[in-house]
């Protein structure tokens, strides 16, 4: 068997057959990620996974910052996202959308991302670069997850993070699907 690369209509259909396995809705909150290509690489990561929504809170660079589109790639055009709002705020608007909110961040009661229940309607937030998430948006999120890590590291970098929670939501509804 020779292994080739897919060609650009092979990988849109591809793409099209796991879209359309896909029914449950993923959101982001980004609370005060001032790095442009973080909030680059976070815009592009929730356009592969079809993120329906990102809402900017705190002081977070917006996505039309010129070295944040160097990584974005044009993707902050296909998922919508809202100027930077004070965090309690994006956490009542994505309440109200009908999501549950659940935050990366490393915390006492935080459940290892693979045992999180992410087969759902849900938000997943990430906090700035330095200081993760804001106790406010802790004591407002419906839980938190965190991402196991075996290294000498002690964090990942927030886009990486959001990528691997991103994956790992979209694994988790897609696990129970018949093999094709």
């Amino acid at each position: 068997m020779t292994r080739r690369q897919l060609r650009p209509t092979d990988v849109k259909r591809l793409n099209r057959t796991w879209r359309r396995s896909t029914e449950n809705r993923l959101a982001m909150i980004v609370e005060s990620v001032t790095g442009p290509f973080n909030i680059g690489s976070i815009f592009r990561s929730a356009a592969a996974f079809g993120v329906e929504q990102i809402w900017l809170a705190g002081n977070a660079t917006p996505p039309t910052n010129p070295k944040a589109q160097k990584t974005a790639l044009g993707t902050d055009r296909l998922v919508p996202w809202k100027d930077a709002v004070p965090v309690l705020e994006a956490v009542e608007q994505a309440r109200a959308d009908g999501y549950t909110i659940l935050a990366v961040e490393l915390t006492g009661d935080a459940r290892p991302l693979h045992q999180a229940d992410l087969a759902r309607d849900v938000c997943l937030v990430v906090g700035s670069e330095d200081h993760g998430c804001s106790p406010a948006l802790l004591d407002a999120a419906d839980g938190a997850c965190y991402i196991p890590q075996v290294g000498r590291v002690g964090s990942f970098n927030v886009g990486v993070a959001a990528a691997i929670a991103l994956a790992e939501a979209r694994r988790q509804e897609w696990a129970n699907l018949p093999e094709s």
